[in-house]
């Protein structure tokens, strides 16, 4: 029975030990709740290196279009350039057909 008069006495250290543990942990869960809320900037630093993707890949996009554009003009300009001919080459032989028909 005597040892449970001094159980309290050799729990002390160990209560006080638990203690300081306690605190340990509230202060581990503090910064813990203080790093969720910084979630939403790590969450926008996210969806900026998403944007940031998306943009590079419509530029190069933009890139390709105008590529294809100049590409589309240069053609157009020699099939306008054909044409020409070809209307001067029609009329010159409707001219010729009048002539010879007349």
């Amino acid at each position: 029975m005597e040892d449970h008069h001094h159980l309290p006495e050799n729990l002390k250290p160990f209560f006080h030990r638990a203690t300081e543990a306690q605190e340990r942990l509230a202060k581990l869960e503090a910064a813990l709740a203080s790093t969720k809320t910084d979630i939403p900037d790590a969450k926008l630093v996210e969806e900026n290196k998403q944007l940031q993707s998306k943009l590079e890949e419509a530029n190069a996009t933009v890139k390709q279009e105008q590529t294809k554009v100049k590409d589309l003009t240069i053609e157009n300009a020699k099939h306008k350039y054909r044409i020409l001919h070809l209307v001067r080459a029609l009329k010159d032989a409707d001219q010729k057909l009048e002539r010879l028909s007349k």
